[in-house]
């Protein structure tokens, strides 16, 4: 009598996620699980859709005893999960917001690479050095942007929020980073652009899937070699994008930026350096841009 083959049982999965709200149409969980079975990791992404504070703490105390690798943050708690982990790198304690953490030892630490991922997908396009930057928004993302952008060259800053409190605040931790000046600006509509603008920035949500709301810019203040840049990954062509390309103005998408800081992110969970054209790969399949 043949003795039936043991069964192989695969070993446990690496976890990784993110946590966010709200969650459904970022591309992110499809393009990690598509780079960890190209490498051949035994990895999987979740997200997580966490909806107030109360949760956001009981997620981030599970991380440990459930295993987790890694973990992503992004809107809207990429500032209130600091007080949470158990330290954070010298970009987070300079920009004020985390978008990442890596799990070691028991140990939750923060970092911050969203403006890393913005400055590599401009400088595709476009050199930083000597920009004059506005930027719409200034929540955990914008804030991370803004002084990375200041480090990497850009001349002048001015952010355009509807809060002041918010603005001022991130105004003056870009200045007191990096040296660089940058002003406050309340946010009207439609926004007007000051003179000798080369970069608009849209660090908020408008034009995200499935609203795809238009941004309220006065394009007659916008010049036409004004660089146009988003932070949206759902769709690539926002309708931002969409009226800048009109207007003339070069872009840079959202989907770019994605990917450049998931790599960095991969990297530092996995410890392999990724190929970028499977990156780009998956989250164009993720996108329905390719069968």
């Amino acid at each position: 009598m043949t003795t039936p083959p043991t069964p192989v049982i695969a070993p446990q999965k690496q976890m990784t996620g993110m946590l966010c709200h709200p969650v459904a149409e970022n591309p992110i969980d499809r393009m990690f699980d598509a780079v960890y079975a190209h490498h051949g990791l035994h990895w999987q992404f979740w997200k997580n859709d966490i909806a107030n504070e109360a949760d956001l703490a009981l997620a981030v105390r599970a991380l440990r005893p459930l295993g987790y690798r890694g973990m992503a943050i992004t809107v809207p708690w990429k500032v209130a999960v600091i007080p949470l982990l158990d330290e954070v790198d010298d970009d987070v304690r300079a920009i004020g917001a985390a978008n990442y953490m890596t799990i070691k030892d028991g140990r939750l630490t923060g970092h911050n690479n969203d403006g890393k991922g913005v400055v590599k997908a401009i400088a595709k396009v476009a050199p930083l050095k000597g920009q004059r930057v506005v930027m719409l928004g200034a929540g955990g993302a914008g804030r991370a942007m803004a002084v990375e952008l200041a480090w990497a060259g850009a001349e002048h800053m001015t952010l355009v929020t509807r809060r002041e409190e918010q603005g001022r605040e991130v105004a003056e931790r870009v200045r007191k980073a990096s040296g660089v000046p940058c002003e406050w600006q309340q946010w009207n509509s439609p926004v007007r652009l000051p003179a000798g603008t080369t970069m608009l920035m849209n660090a908020t949500h408008l034009g995200c899937a499935p609203h795809l709301e238009p941004v309220p810019v006065d394009w007659s203040t916008v010049d036409r070699g004004c660089l146009a840049v988003d932070v949206i990954t759902n769709p690539r062509i926002t309708p931002f994008l969409q009226a800048a390309r009109d207007h003339g103005c070069p872009v840079v998408d959202g989907v770019e930026m994605l990917v450049q800081l998931a790599m960095q992110i991969f990297e530092q969970w996995t410890g392999v350096r990724p190929e970028e054209a499977v990156f780009q790969r998956a989250v164009a399949e993720a996108l329905g841009e390719k069968a």
